[in-house]
């Protein structure tokens, strides 16, 4: 059975649009893309190959696709191990028949999403690596098909912009397995997959006057 695993670039207050460059993702006006490059650094790539690991095959939606199909097939080899294996790996992309998947080793996912993916999942084979595709992301979310994210968040705010969770996302709790950061403040949080989310209290079980009073106030503020 595979693995699902994310590896996702945010900004500090959890924007994912166009981390790159300008011209990955303006949609609806965006005009601060390529906000990650200025704190790329030797520490950063290798951090993200670590994410990566050294063996896995890619899962994208449309837009992560094509982006990538775009660059990587002719990409300087100046950068690396990364360029032969992307280049190398399957690609399993949730994109219409009207999407030509040009790239090496591609592979489109028929029917329904979730359902392609989870049938993906119980088939032998390297894990899957998410790029990306924060749709697709927000879709596997949703059916807890995705076994470990890699958050890298950079130090900065963006202020608007395609965030990795919008409202609506699933209530859940991840557990935190790693944590490492570069020169530049770049954190690499790495989480399993957990379960529901567990709740409580710090209040006492007899509130004083005072706090029925707040809880009053509150339920009448609506």
């Amino acid at each position: 059975m595979r693995r699902v695993n994310a590896t996702i670039y945010v900004s500090m207050d959890g924007i994912m649009q166009s981390p790159g460059s300008p011209h990955e993702d303006p949609s609806h006006g965006f005009g601060l893309g390529g906000w990650m490059v200025p704190f790329w650094d030797e520490r950063v790539a290798e951090l993200v190959g670590e994410a990566h690991g050294d063996s896995y095959d890619l899962l994208l939606g449309r837009r992560s696709y094509e982006m990538l199909a775009a660059f990587w097939p002719y990409a300087d080899p100046a950068w690396g191990e990364l360029v032969d294996r992307l280049n190398t790996a399957n690609k399993y992309v949730a994109a219409g028949p009207e999407t030509p998947l040009e790239w090496s080793g591609s592979h489109r996912l028929e029917g329904e999403v979730t359902q392609a993916v989870a049938a993906l999942k119980k088939t032998e084979g390297r894990p899957l690596l998410i790029q990306g595709s924060r749709q697709l992301i927000q879709s596997l979310l949703d059916e807890d098909l995705i076994d470990e994210i890699t958050i890298a968040t950079f130090p900065v705010v963006l202020g608007a912009g395609k965030r990795l969770f919008e409202d609506g996302a699933p209530p859940r709790t991840w557990t935190l397995t790693r944590v490492q950061h570069s020169p530049k403040g770049v954190i690499f949080a790495k989480y399993e997959r957990a379960g529901e989310v567990q709740t409580g209290t710090f209040t006492p079980d007899n509130p004083n006057e005072a706090e029925h009073a707040r809880r009053k106030r509150l339920a009448s503020e609506g």
